[in-house]
């Protein structure tokens, strides 16, 4: 996911902190490509159109972008009909995505048919002016690529200079700069860098602070699956809190005979405490063994597969992690620490007495 994700979305964006444009000058352009690390950059306007080929109409997101721009995301290496070509202002083509294509009922490399295209431009919030308001284009396709749906049924990207005209947009009026890295791992130095340049009223923004709705999702699921094995985990402690709470009461002539020889309260409640720790040692050791196993089994041989063709692959991935294992030992240890404090407790508290009835 992340993989196709960075195919369209790049290492570092400059946008609007508010409002749908900014003014980039020819100084901060001289300085963004005098800072090491930074691959390449695209200047980008982008708005919601709307295209209409004859009966069928879409409305997507328009994406105006210079000739750097197949250099800076992967998009021309996901075009899966006709060739990357932008056009020119006065003979623009689109880039459609597949299911923006598939909406429009066309083959976006063998289109015969002009499309018109509507753009809003900045007008009275008051009142809409159809003639003033809204530009009225025509424009071909060239091709269509495939990456993800999300951008599938989303985007079309066409020349820029089109776009800015049929907005009406100043020369040095865009809606953001996409920058490539040559190191992603330096995005946050980087990032630091160009705030300095453009100031406040930018958005500088990384790879995934640009994707964030989808990595918080894709995080919360870890932590779902956390909480799900912290309540099998409760459910389990029960069991270790009967299992000894009976040891204790088959244990009583016993726990009496060490009070006897004088053991303390706190000695024969650390007895039945390193009890219960040893049973969540020995079954946590050998449930960290089985899942290792499993998992080694499921990387290499695949061995659960996913079901349908909507999934990016066939079988349910698995990545080993030694944080995972430290912070899944660390929760059993806490549990079964509190669930084998009861009966020791419990132990340690009763009346003690030789005399048999």
């Amino acid at each position: 996911m992340k993989s196709l994700y960075s195919s369209f979305y790049t290492g570092l964006k400059i946008s609007p902190a508010s409002g749908k444009s900014i003014t980039v000058s020819a100084e901060q352009l001289q300085r963004l490509k005098g800072i090491t690390g930074i691959k390449n950059f695209s200047l980008v306007v982008e708005e919601k159109a709307l295209v209409q080929n004859g009966d069928f109409q879409s409305v997507m997101f328009l994406k105006g972008v210079d000739d750097n721009y197949r250099y800076v995301t992967g998009v021309a290496d996901h075009i899966v009909k006709g060739e990357y070509d932008l056009g020119t202002v006065e003979s623009p083509k689109l880039i459609l995505g597949a299911g923006v294509e598939g909406a429009l009922g066309i083959q976006a490399d063998r289109n015969i048919f002009v499309l018109k295209i509507y753009l809003p431009r900045k007008g009275s919030a008051e009142q809409l002016d159809p003639l003033n308001d809204i530009s009225n284009d025509s424009i071909r396709t060239s091709s269509a690529f495939m990456i993800q749906t999300d951008f599938d049924n989303k985007y079309g990207i066409t020349n820029i200079d089109f776009v800015k005209r049929a907005l009406k947009m100043d020369a040095d009026q865009y809606s953001g700069v996409e920058i490539s890295l040559q190191d992603p791992t330096l995005a946050k130095g980087l990032q630091v860098q160009l705030r300095k340049i453009f100031g406040e009223n930018y958005k500088v923004q990384t790879l995934y602070e640009q994707n964030q709705s989808l990595y918080a999702v894709m995080n919360m699921e870890r932590w779902v699956i956390y909480g799900v094995l912290c309540l099998i985990l409760v459910v389990a402690a029960f069991t270790m809190i009967g299992a000894l709470t009976m040891l204790v009461l088959e244990k009583q002539k016993d726990i009496n005979v060490l009070h006897a020889l004088g053991s303390t309260r706190n000695f024969i409640q650390k007895i039945f405490l390193t009890e219960g720790l040893l049973l969540a040692l020995i079954g946590t050791a050998a449930g960290m063994l089985l899942a290792l196993v499993v998992a080694l089994l499921q990387i290499n041989y695949h061995l659960i597969p996913l079901q349908g063709d909507s999934f990016l692959i066939s079988y349910f991935p698995v990545k080993l992690r030694p944080a995972d294992f430290i912070l899944v030992s660390a929760t059993v240890f806490v549990i079964a620490l509190l669930a084998s404090w009861l009966p020791s407790r419990k132990a340690a508290s009763q009346e003690f007495s030789l005399r048999s009835e």
